[in-house]
């Protein structure tokens, strides 16, 4: 079948809008692919849906979690099942579906909805209109509570994102060496002490000890930034950011790493005051977003290049990955263990947990089990809440 140039006329403004709504739900979509998909159409033909379908997704979608975005989408989108004579007679596709909008994902619903202007929702048809109020209710903040993070829309990503910021995260307090006045102790305040007896002609009324200071534990974050990991990636970087600024200064120390197919150090973007600006220098940096995992190589870097982050054996150190490493298990597993006797502990972040029934029993995520001290889920806003005393539990273990 004869098409034309399929880069030219309604046909490419079909396959553009539905890129529009490609990146509305969250798929990175730029001008190459459009540029790809409409070279793609033109290859196989609009005659077949199916085809089409697969086509487009061949050369739109770069990451497994959003093939099943794409399909439904697609489904929605060119549902009509005079969709080709459409294309060919270069009219636009239909976006109505027969499927219940309730039934899509919320990524999708979102991204069906008409536009008014940028970034602005335009209403609905009469038969299909909502009311809300213009404040959340408690149900929507329970319900976004709970929800995982990998299944929200792009405007209830945001919104998490906001909330998760407001977080805290209180970084267990261990006795550190330096001491300083207090009522009990081992030890005795002898310039304490002579002040006081100045004071009272020379009489012991009182006997100030020393007591030992108290210090949040050296925190050492590794974030896997992989394909599987994106959407909880960013999440969890804005909430580290703002629940640890406490440990930039002089109060404690923090350091976080980004791996992928090898290690980055974010530590001078988590020292920017705004978890926006954060965010950005972040994305700068890490070359291999959305990539692959290889643990194991990431902390043979650390090893060589960074060893002297992790301080004297007292180090926390939190690894955030759904364990689905691609590297050698030898080599994970060595690493592991070099990283287990220099830190104090090493816990172990899982975004996976949240499936019932849930076992480590890919390689790499064996590995990890053996090695680390304890596994929190990380999943939803209601797991980052918990996340503080989750971390003073396994402490005292």
């Amino acid at each position: 079948m004869l098409l034309g140039d399929a880069r030219t006329g309604k046909l490419a403004d079909n396959i553009a809008g539905f890129g529009r709504a490609l990146r509305r739900a969250g798929v990175r979509m730029d001008s190459s692919r459009l540029a790809l998909a409409c070279d793609a159409a033109l290859a196989v033909g609009v005659h077949d849906r199916a085809d089409l379908g697969a086509a487009l997704e061949a050369v739109m979608v770069s990451r497994e979690q959003d093939r099943g975005v794409f399909r439904e989408l697609f489904d929605a989108y060119f549902r009509n099942p005079d969709v080709a004579h459409k294309l060919l007679a270069q009219m636009l596709p239909s976006a109505e579906g027969k499927a219940e909008p309730s039934r899509r994902r919320p990524r999708v619903r979102e991204a069906l909805s008409p536009q008014q202007g940028f970034g602005r929702q335009a209403p609905k048809p009469a038969e299909d209109t909502v009311d809300f109020d213009a404040a959340m209710t408690a149900s929507d903040l329970q319900r976004l509570r709970h929800a995982d993070f990998n299944a929200l829309g792009a405007s209830e990503y945001r919104l998490v994102e906001r909330l998760a910021r407001d977080i805290a995260l209180p970084v267990p307090q261990v006795a550190a060496r330096r001491t300083r006045p207090g009522a009990a102790g081992a030890r005795m305040h002898w310039p304490g002490v002579m002040r006081h007896a100045a004071r009272t002609g020379g009489e012991l009324l009182r006997l100030p000890r020393l007591t030992r200071r108290e210090q949040p534990l050296p925190l050492l974050v590794l974030v896997d930034v992989s394909g599987s990991m994106e959407r909880y990636a960013r999440l969890l970087l804005a909430f580290l950011h703002a629940a640890t600024r406490s440990l930039g200064g002089h109060r404690g120390r923090r350091d976080v790493f980004a791996f992928g197919t090898h290690l980055t150090d974010l530590t001078p973007a988590f020292r920017l005051a705004d978890t926006d600006d954060m965010l950005r220098a972040a994305g700068a940096l890490i070359e291999d977003f959305a990539g692959g995992t290889r643990l194991g190589e990431s902390l043979a870097s650390l090893r060589t290049q960074h060893a002297r982050r992790l301080v004297g054996r007292r180090t926390l150190v939190l690894v955030i990955s759904d364990g689905l490493d691609t590297g050698e298990p030898a080599q994970l597993e060595a690493e592991l263990a070099w990283l287990g006797r220099r830190s104090r502990r090493l816990l172990w972040l899982n975004p996976l947990l949240r499936f019932d029934g849930y076992a480590p029993v890919a390689r790499g995520a064996a590995v990890l089990h053996r090695h680390a001290q304890g596994m929190l889920a990380v999943h939803n806003l209601s797991r980052l809440e918990e996340l503080a005393a989750g971390l003073a539990a396994l402490m005292k273990h």
